[in-house]
């Protein structure tokens, strides 16, 4: 199994220039990790020069750029500018393919005042699968996720509620759209995650391991810490066959310290499930 991790922790650190990515990239070797989560919020220029060394550096330090996050707002009440948000994921490919990333989060939208559920749905769904054909010619998998709110948001994911979340899953079901399982994030809804993962089960080709102090309400903790229900969402995966990433999203902003704890636990939780036989064994 490849492990990566989106540093959420150090987001204030790389917007400032307090860390650079290729400080991160370091860090991310030395916590044993396969892979280094890039936020497009920490890309500073996406000239061809630019990403390319960026992608340079992560291999020199022994780690792959496993998934571009970015904050699509599909659902923006103005027509004009969900057109520049589809024009802006264009980009957003083309810049996960130069960084050599294969995977690239989407998200719907913020859930703006004055927006019905019905507008919103459709605009989602037609923001998530209208540019599907650039991203398989240039070999990057989008990701839809089960989301709570983007980094510089001024309000929650649109479908951040279960039903919502799992009416454009459905409504995608016909498409290339693949999922990114966040194991925490239905919770924040006091929402049910392992029925939300098995509903799009066959379709999860990235997890989110997170966790929160308590469901209904949004505050992240150290992985394993919290109340998600990680051991049983990998049990799920494992029957599954699951082969994917699993990218720590480590967000409890408690320094070094939380960042090893958080690999650490994923990494037991997941050998442990390894260790179990199957149904089939």
């Amino acid at each position: 199994m490849n492990f990566s991790c989106l540093p959420v922790s150090l987001y204030p650190a790389l917007s400032s220039g307090d860390l650079t990515l290729n400080d991160w990239f370091r860090f991310a070797q030395e916590l044993g990790l396969d892979g280094a989560d890039v936020s497009i919020a920490h890309i500073t220029s996406r000239s061809a020069t630019n990403l390319r060394a960026l992608r340079r550096q992560a291999a020199d330090s022994g780690v792959q750029i496993a998934m571009l996050v970015t904050y699509a707002d599909f659902t923006h009440p103005n027509a004009d500018e969900r057109q520049r948000q589809i024009e802006l994921l264009r980009a957003n490919i083309e810049t996960a393919a130069l960084l050599g990333s294969s995977f690239l989060r989407v998200t719907a939208g913020q859930a703006h005042p004055g927006v019905s559920e019905a507008a919103g749905i459709d605009w989602a769904v037609h923001g998530l699968t209208t540019c599907l054909g650039d991203a398989a010619a240039a070999g990057v998998t989008l990701c839809y996720e089960n989301h709570t709110i983007g980094y510089g948001w001024t309000h929650y994911d649109f479908s951040l509620p279960a039903p919502i979340f799992l009416e454009i899953a459905r409504r995608t079901e016909w498409s290339a759209l693949r999922i990114l399982f966040d194991t925490a994030n239905t919770l924040a809804t006091d929402d049910d995650p392992l029925a939300v993962l098995d509903a799009v089960l066959d379709r999860v080709s990235m997890v989110h391991v997170s966790d929160i102090r308590r469901a209904g309400h949004f505050e992240p903790v150290v992985i394993g810490s919290g109340v998600a229900p990680i051991g049983a969402i990998f049990e799920r995966l494992k029957s599954a066959g699951y082969h994917g990433w699993i990218s720590v999203e480590e967000a409890s902003g408690s320094g070094e310290k939380g960042f090893r704890s958080a690999v650490e636990t994923c990494k037991r939780l997941w050998q442990d499930m390894e260790r179990q036989p199957t149904k089939d064994d």
